[in-house]
Formats: structure tokens, C-alpha cells, sequence
């Protein structure tokens, strides 16, 4: 399984935005389960999958390295997890692209989680981008007023930001493997959904729905994003992972005929562009610092 590790970071960022992107759509085609029954299938085999690819990577190994990650992995894998348990909540409350658009301001939202806790300075195009970023979420959150799915949008804004909050975990503690934080995660939103589901009988239809989600869509996603941004640049992963964003509103749109509203279009866009001037932005940093 190491082979991965050699394959270049940022095709691995571009295999794990296509990889997320069809969550939405394995989301509308369940039939017979709830949102929380939906949680524990996903974390079932999302789990399954993560812990065979520790084995095959890690081996004898696999239990020390989740044990050295410690109380910040474990912080890590309870923040990611909430993250899992919003993504499923707000892709049935509200439309697949509201919530892929949300999600790509993670890179909006990493920026001022370092400002405030990591005391890294914002340039003057990084407020720019951020005030453009927060103004496509206003116009989407705002219309969900009239299109009655405001919670969703709400519960969607928790997805960039916990994932922000762990980013600065990470920061904070640069031994930190993402990998076993990741473990957790699954273990965490694993004990919510058989928690909180009225039953756990599932038909064939919806186990393979599930084992789709947990899987390729879910361990596959997250294993070539957390492999892929070792050396990738974080601004450009931000930058790689709006085929997430871009190929999750088509799947729903080719497959189901799922159309957002023009505000959310409109929206997106906003929040795509504010995106691009950020890239563009750390990377005038980067290269002025290099001078």
C-alpha cells in the first residue's frame, strides 16, 4: 500500500476532491434509513477501510502509530467527527451545492482561525478574499430564508469550520499523524450513529449505498487528500479540492436532475473566485519571502 506515497500530492488532492465529490449524490439515492442510520453505515465501512489500509501500511506498527498520536489526535479525530455528522445532516436538509460550496471556504475560514490562534497576518487581498468568501455564504444562506433549508446551510458552516479547527490542532502539535486522528473520527461518528439510529436492519440497496459512501467516497477521499498535502501546498489542496465543489453540483444535476437555485450559482461562484485570489495571494507571500 505505500505505493500511494509516490504518487504525486497533487494528483492525490484531484483523485480525493473527485472521490468526495459523489457523497451528494450516494446521499439522495438512499431509500429506507435515516440520518443517523446513514452516519452508522458510512462510519461502518469508512472504518473498515481506514483499518485495513493502516495494517497493510503500518503493519506490526499500526497500533503505536495510533497510539503516539495522543490527546491531540484523539481532540482531532472528536472535532473531524463532527464534521461527518453535519456533512450527512445538511446534504439531507438542504442542496448538494450549498453544501459543497460551503465546504470549499475551509480555506477562508483556515485563514482566520490563524489570525486569531496562530497569530499569522492576513494580506490585504486575504481580507478581500475572505469578505468576498463570507459574501457568496450570505447569499445563499440568505435565500434559504424563502427555500425553507436555512438549517442545512447553518449545519454545513460547522463542516469548513471544525475542519479548520483541526488544521490548527495540527499546527499546534506538528508531530501530529492525520491518519490516526482520522481513525478516530470514524470511531467517534461509528458510536453516534449506533447510538442515535431507531433500528440497524438495512436493505441490500442501502448496505451498498453505505458501503459506497464509507469507502470510495469517504477512506479513498480522505486518505489521497491526508497523503497528497504532505507536499502539496496548502493553499493549492484548497485550490485543488474545488473539483469537489464543481463535480459534486454536476453528479446531482446529470443524475438526478437536482438544480440548484440561481442564488446558490451565484453564490458559489462568489466563493470560487475568493478562493483563486487566495491562491494567488499565498503565493505572492510565498514568493516575496523566498527573494
Amino acid at each position: 500500500m505505500k505505493i500511494i506515497y509516490k504518487i504525486p500530492g497533487y494528483i492525490l488532492c484531484l483523485l480525493g476532491g473527485f472521490f468526495l465529490s459523489w457523497g451528494g449524490l450516494i446521499v439522495r439515492l438512499f431509500e429506507e434509513v435515516d440520518v443517523w442510520q446513514m452516519l452508522f453505515l458510512r462510519s461502518l465501512f469508512f472504518l473498515i477501510a481506514l483499518s485495513l489500509f493502516l495494517f497493510l501500511t503500518y503493519r506490526r506498527e499500526t497500533f503505536s502509530v495510533i497510539k503516539s498520536s495522543g490527546i491531540a489526535g484523539l481532540l482531532g479525530g472528536l472535532i473531524l467527527s463532527l464534521s461527518f455528522v453535519s456533512y450527512v445532516i445538511s446534504m439531507t436538509e438542504t442542496t448538494v451545492a450549498n453544501v459543497v460550496f460551503i465546504i470549499s471556504t475551509q480555506t477562508i475560514f483556515l485563514a482566520v482561525m490563524g489570525y486569531f490562534f496562530l497569530k499569522e497576518k492576513i494580506s490585504k487581498v486575504g481580507l478581500f478574499s475572505i469578505f468576498l468568501a463570507m459574501s457568496g455564504i450570505a447569499i445563499m444562506v440568505g435565500d434559504s430564508l424563502n427555500q425553507g433549508s436555512l438549517f442545512g446551510n447553518i449545519v454545513a458552516l460547522a463542516i469548513p469550520i471544525n475542519f479548520s479547527i483541526l488544521v490548527v490542532i495540527i499546527r499546534k502539535y506538528p508531530h501530529l499523524d492525520m491518519i490516526p486522528a482520522i481513525f478516530y473520527s470514524g470511531v467517534f461518528s461509528l458510536f453516534y450513529g449506533f447510538v442515535l439510529s431507531k433500528d440497524l436492519s438495512f436493505s441490500n440497496h442501502d448496505l451498498l449505498l453505505g458501503f459506497l459512501l464509507g469507502v470510495p467516497q469517504l477512506a479513498f477521499g480522505f486518505i489521497c487528500i491526508t497523503i497528497g498535502s504532505r507536499t502539496t501546498p496548502a493553499v493549492t489542496v484548497g485550490l485543488l479540492m474545488l473539483l469537489e465543489s464543481i463535480c459534486g453540483t454536476l453528479w446531482v444535476w446529470m443524475f438526478i436532475g437536482e438544480i440548484p437555485p440561481i442564488s446558490v450559482l451565484i453564490g458559489g461562484s462568489i466563493i470560487i473566485l475568493a478562493i483563486i485570489f487566495k491562491y494567488f495571494d499565498k503565493k505572492s507571500v510565498n514568493k516575496a519571502n523566498s527573494i
